[in-house]
């Protein structure tokens, strides 16, 4: 199995199907809550949606470069997003979430592993491999923040 396949189906078990790393996934963690409970504020904390909205955004954002157009993300705006209002909206929000996130999988495959060492938008973001695994990462940071607060909802209500 060559990289790009190993790294896009590491990504793949973090959004869809994985249990080995935290012993569940994206859509294990998200597929079974209401919007009430997705936007439900404890605290100061990021709730569970802006969480997910959070993850989507550097995936279309990465996706972007990937079919060859610029990176048009910034840090600064990776938490500004407005809160579901229905259910109907967060189905939505998901059905994006879900296929976006195979979108980037898809794109990951069918790097060589030549461009996997080519330098990713510029030399201060190091290589596509390196931004590829940082997405992994990141998504595995913020799942264990969306299990945490699923655990207190639970435990709390």
């Amino acid at each position: 199995m060559n990289t790009t396949l190993k790294l896009a189906n590491r990504f793949r078990e973090v959004i869809f199907s994985g249990t080995w790393i935290a012993n569940t996934n994206f859509k294990n963690e998200l597929s079974n809550i209401n919007w009430e409970l997705a936007t439900k504020k404890v605290d100061s904390f990021n709730t569970i949606a802006l969480l997910a909205q959070h993850i989507h955004y550097y995936i279309n954002g990465i996706n972007n470069v990937f079919r060859g157009g610029q990176l048009e993300i910034k840090d600064k705006y990776s938490f500004d997003f407005s809160d579901f209002q229905s259910q109907s909206e967060w189905e939505c929000f998901l059905e994006k979430f879900w296929n976006d996130a195979e979108e980037f999988s898809t794109l990951v495959e069918r790097l060589s592993d030549l461009q996997l060492e080519e330098v990713f938008v510029q030399d201060n973001y190091g290589t596509y491999q390196r931004n590829i695994d940082a997405m992994i990462e990141h998504a595995y940071y913020h799942l264990g923040q969306i299990v945490m607060l699923k655990k207190f909802f639970l435990h709390h209500s």
